[in-house]
């Protein structure tokens, strides 16, 4: 961390200039991956994995037992305080679909209509985001969507922190993927 007190006027300017991505070259690395991905599959996406959060995976998915052992590692009060926000956001995203006549004659609604399958990424590694979790597959949930698929990346060890996995099987997720750091 760089410490700067009481800078002088004439460098506030650089001081807060913001970082600049160099995106010139962004586009032909993305497509990049996603083409390897479309033609290798889960052998790119673990040699993806293994490269940038170097873990060497022999799966992507996570099994029903990892998620049962994860959910022992929860203490007690997390586990509560993850159960009180889905309440909270469930009591919240409630869709009531009310009709509003707009001007005599005309009546409007809304409707609700889920999409079948939603694909989630959820921050993890040093900063295991499960609020994000709760954030993202409740109003999915709650729409009906059918598939909820999450994607994490795993730590060092090829592990999703144990407060993902409670927050996504307490939101209905249906598939949870190591991948994505």
């Amino acid at each position: 961390m760089k410490k700067i007190i009481y800078p002088e006027k004439k460098d506030w300017m650089e001081i807060l200039r913001r970082p600049v991505l160099n995106t010139d070259t962004l586009r032909n690395t993305v497509k990049e991956v996603l083409d390897k991905v479309k033609t290798e599959g889960d052998k790119a996406v673990r040699e993806y994995e293994e490269r940038f959060d170097k873990v060497k995976l022999d799966s992507l998915g996570v099994t029903e037992t990892e998620i049962a052992e994860a959910e022992k590692e929860v203490p007690i009060e997390l586990k509560a305080a993850i159960m009180l926000a889905q309440k909270n956001i469930h009591t919240f995203q409630r869709f009531e679909g009310k009709k509003v006549q707009t001007v005599p004659g005309v009546t409007c609604w809304q409707k609700a209509v889920a999409i079948e399958k939603v694909g989630l990424y959820i921050p993890g590694g040093t900063a295991p985001l499960f609020s994000t979790v709760l954030m993202l597959a409740t109003p999915a949930q709650i729409a009906g969507c059918k598939e909820i698929v999450l994607c994490t990346p795993p730590d060092k060890n090829g592990n999703i922190h144990p407060a993902i996995l409670f927050a996504a099987q307490l939101a209905g997720v249906s598939k949870i993927f190591k991948a994505g750091g």
